[in-house]
């Protein structure tokens, strides 16, 4: 993978903003100087790789999208580590959804695999869910167990 700067850098100089660090602190818990910081967000120079994983580490996200994610393009910020916006997906007449080829591999879905679909009216927070029908099953056992003990 090439490297593009100018996507490192406007990359760091935003996760600086978003989580309201000074380069002065963010070199402080990378182990740098304020001026190399400062250098990476103005694309002047690169830092190594353990500075470079220190860096994702410290903003949360992977090495792969601080280096390479690019908003202008995607329409949104730097995710999170572990987190993921697979795209758009279109309701069939029927109401059938074809789910990114990115998240069927991540998450292991294939034919047959069950999901359970959660939703919420409320305004503010209204829109849809899948969960695993395992993880969801796992939780409910764990909750009718908790609430066993408890009478």
């Amino acid at each position: 993978m090439i490297i593009r700067n100018e996507l490192f850098a406007r990359n760091l100089a935003a996760l600086r903003r978003a989580n309201g660090f000074t380069l002065e602190e963010v070199a402080v818990r990378v182990g740098t100087t304020r001026q190399a910081v400062g250098k990476w967000e103005l694309g002047e120079s690169l830092p190594d790789l353990p500075h470079t994983a220190a860096l994702a580490e410290l903003y949360g996200v992977t090495v792969d999208a601080l280096i390479s994610h690019d908003e202008s393009t995607l329409g949104y910020p730097v995710p999170p580590k572990g987190k993921h916006i697979f795209g758009i997906v279109t309701v069939g007449e029927r109401g059938e959804i074809v789910l990114p080829e990115r998240a069927r591999e991540i998450f292991g879905l294939q034919r047959g695999s069950q999901l359970v679909v959660l939703g919420s009216e409320t305004a503010g927070e209204r829109g849809i869910a899948l969960v695993e029908s395992e993880l969801m099953f796992s939780y409910a056992e764990k909750i009718m167990k908790q609430a066993g003990k408890e009478e």
